[in-house]
């Protein structure tokens, strides 16, 4: 311990602040002025010029002389000012010790990201339905992927990779049109063929309710605000179904003349999207949400020349979708003016769209004729990637935050394939080299 006369031992920032508050590290230099004799610099500038009159007639003795006795008494300078000590160096506002590496270092340009062109697993989904119109894949936030291969609904973990079969309904039921999970990840909808619309708890595998009522038709398209559950059918309508209370339509959206085969709410809840078999594209507002005269739609769009199914908004600007239909075309709107700001000939069939979490990209699969994915740079729509595998157009695309990379996606296609890519993976996932394995065909699984 330090007595208090001393100076103790002192922590990096005590060091720095006694140093910068210390007398020899100011933040400029002052010469030393016991080093100047200001007598003699006043002698040299008032009588300089009688001395050198007087040394014009000295001898070479008195001369001699003369610097002899300069020498004696200090005055032999030729500087009128000195420095005692060297000019201290500059002190540091944030001393470099501080500083990380990385941040002493200047910041790297980013890396470019390396997409595997090869899907990471793939499951094989035998009797999955041909049928652009339904919706049969969804991945929840609880890590399990869900798919429909006909009458049955089958649950894969994406954790362990096990497979389980929820239910297989009967002709009468079936088959099965549109999977979608709640966003807590514990309870699943099901569109069925009959115009029901069932709730499950998966964990404990138990039906929880059936909605009766709202549709004609089969339900081909489910989407989630909360505990609101919307579905779209054949019958051309949009219902709303509160599933906490029993008369479960709250509100209905009408405006499509054919099958809705297309919906999403946006992230915050307050529009919703719907595309359907008759080409158009809805916006809607939930606050004008109606149950008696139906809901009037905030925009009727007219652009696409043919079905309008894949929907997506985008995560980093609140009033902007893509929608993707059958005319190949992926466009982007601005859902405030119902304007549109640009608009892609793909080449082929836009069956689902997805938007990337992380970085602005947006992916998209396709029919015929390449059955690819296509990775786009927003919003330039440049193509990054083109990842090909399936033999058939690639009905489905599933994508959870919640996997443990948050940047896998699910395919699903007419070729009875599961397919899962790491097409959103940072650099660091990325590159990693895949596991081999010396068994043939060692990633083929089977969901049943």
């Amino acid at each position: 311990m330090a007595s208090p006369g001393e100076k103790g031992s002192l922590d990096p920032y005590q060091e720095y602040l006694h140093q910068k508050n210390s007398r020899e590290n100011l933040d400029r230099f002052i010469p030393n002025r016991s080093a100047m004799d200001f007598d003699y610099a006043r002698s040299l500038f008032t009588l300089g010029k009688k001395w050198k009159e007087k040394s014009a007639v000295m001898s070479t003795s008195s001369d001699a002389y003369q610097k002899f006795l300069a020498d004696a008494l200090d005055m032999n300078r030729s500087r009128i000012l000195a420095f005692k000590n060297k000019p201290p160096s500059p002190v540091e506002l944030i001393p470099q010790s501080w500083l990380s590496p990385a941040a002493s270092q200047s910041k790297s340009a980013k890396p470019c990201r390396s997409i595997p062109k090869t899907c990471q697993r793939m499951l094989e989904a035998p009797y999955i339905l041909d049928d652009y119109h339904l919706n049969l894949l969804d991945w929840g936030a609880n890590n399990m992927v869900a798919i429909a291969l006909s009458q049955s609904v089958y649950l894969w973990n994406a954790s362990n990779g096990s497979a389980t079969e929820l239910v297989t309904f009967n002709d009468e039921e079936g088959p099965v049109t549109s999977v979608s999970w709640a966003p807590d990840g514990q309870n699943i909808a099901i569109g069925l063929q009959n115009s029901h619309v069932q709730l499950w708890d998966f964990s404990a595998q138990r039906q929880l309710r059936t909605f009766r009522g709202g549709h004609r038709l089969r339900v081909c398209s489910l989407a989630w605000n909360n505990h609101i559950l919307t579905t779209g059918g054949m019958d051309c309508k949009i219902n709303d179904n509160d599933i906490r209370i029993r008369s479960h339509i709250v509100g209905t959206y009408r405006g499509h003349r054919q099958e809705v085969c297309g919906l999403k709410w946006s992230p915050s809840g307050k529009q919703l999207a719907s595309g359907g078999k008759d080409n158009l594209l809805y916006l809607w507002d939930r606050s004008r949400s109606s149950l008696n005269s139906g809901t009037q739609w905030l925009h009727r769009i007219e652009d696409h020349t043919a079905a309008v199914k894949a929907l997506a908004w985008c995560p980093f600007q609140s009033n902007l979708l893509a929608s993707g239909g059958s005319d190949r075309c992926i466009k982007f709107w601005n859902t405030c003016t119902g304007a549109c700001l640009n608009s892609v000939d793909t080449g082929s069939q836009v069956c689902a769209l997805l938007w990337s979490m992380r970085e602005r990209e947006l992916l998209s699969s396709h029919g015929l004729t390449e059955n690819q994915l296509i990775l786009w740079k927003y919003p330039s729509m440049g193509t990054m990637a083109e990842l090909t595998g399936h033999a058939s157009r690639v009905l489905f695309l599933a994508q959870v935050l919640l996997s443990p990379d948050g940047c896998t996606v699910a395919s699903a296609a007419a070729d009875e394939k599961l397919m899962f890519w790491h097409v959103f993976g940072i650099p660091e996932l990325a590159k990693r080299a895949p596991k081999t394995s010396s068994e043939p065909f060692a990633h083929w699984h089977s969901i049943r």
